[in-house]
């Protein structure tokens, strides 16, 4: 099988454990080919983002149209964009490609810090939403662009359900920000739905794991893996993560990069 070729577009994580540092170590992981555009550049710890400086739209669509007339792209995934403008460039110019996109709708960083807002989150819902293979909300990110009240497994399915009639062709909502010993995410497309369920792993070490799961379910699209099979093994991937994260950093740290990161996977 040829490699799968993985073109990102996303901010960059100057602590290495989400964003762009995150994706490509993913995709390399699982066997995939990355390539990135990059959106903005963070000052960015386990403790959170305290600056952030945005590409210029123009710099990141030619990042991505350099990647894609050269190189070629078997599946686009989406993260950080920060704007209407750079959201409207990025539909633009994932709207004439024939591959499978992955949408990670980057909002709120774990700092609290609003990532998108105002006419941005219109501009993603008006245009890229519906060009979404999957898209791959938390809870709070799922409440806003559903505009439903979530508390449980139950709501979320519901709410996830209501974000597809917004276009896309599947969601992936996850459930870690609910509370209980068992996590819940919910795979809902058109047709059909499945829950993944699993005892929660106590740890502080999840920043990253949103980055990760989308990389994950994008590298195995490129691969040819079915969406479900995607899913299962980016969710796999992403508990292994947990459990051998080596703990960096006073904050949440996904740790990635450490000694005790987990190249090759163990699948």
């Amino acid at each position: 099988m040829t490699q799968a070729r993985v073109l990102v577009v996303a901010g960059s994580d100057s602590g290495g454990g989400a964003g762009i540092q995150a994706d490509i170590k993913t995709v390399t992981c699982l066997g995939g080919f990355a390539m990135t555009a990059v959106t903005a550049v963070t000052v960015q710890n386990t403790r959170g983002v305290s600056a952030v400086h945005a590409v210029p739209v123009e710099v990141v669509v030619g990042q991505m149209r350099a990647c894609i007339d050269d190189i070629g792209v078997d599946v686009v995934k989406i993260g950080m964009l920060g704007e209407a403008a750079l959201i409207e460039a990025v539909a633009e110019v994932v709207r004439g490609l024939d591959c499978p996109v992955v949408l990670d709708p980057v909002m709120v960083a774990t700092s609290g810090a609003r990532l998108l807002e105002g006419e941005g989150l219109w501009a993603l819902v008006e245009h890229l939403l519906p060009l979404a293979d999957v898209v791959t909300p938390n809870v709070p990110e799922l409440m806003e662009l559903s505009e439903t009240e979530i508390e449980d497994a139950a709501d979320m399915l519901l709410a996830a359900q209501e974000l597809l009639e917004r276009g896309p062709r599947a969601v992936l909502a996850k459930g870690g920000h609910l509370a209980g010993e068992r996590l819940t995410d919910w795979l809902v497309w058109r047709g059909g739905q499945r829950a993944f369920v699993e005892d929660r792993i106590d740890s502080r070490d999840t920043h990253g794991t949103g980055c990760t799961l989308a990389s994950g379910v994008a590298t195995g699209l490129a691969q040819g893996l079915t969406l479900a099979d995607s899913v299962a093994r980016a969710r796999a991937f992403v508990r292994q993560g947990l459990m051998r994260a080596p703990g960096f950093g006073g904050g949440r740290d996904m740790g990635f990069g450490g000694p005790m990161g987990f190249y090759p996977f163990d699948a």
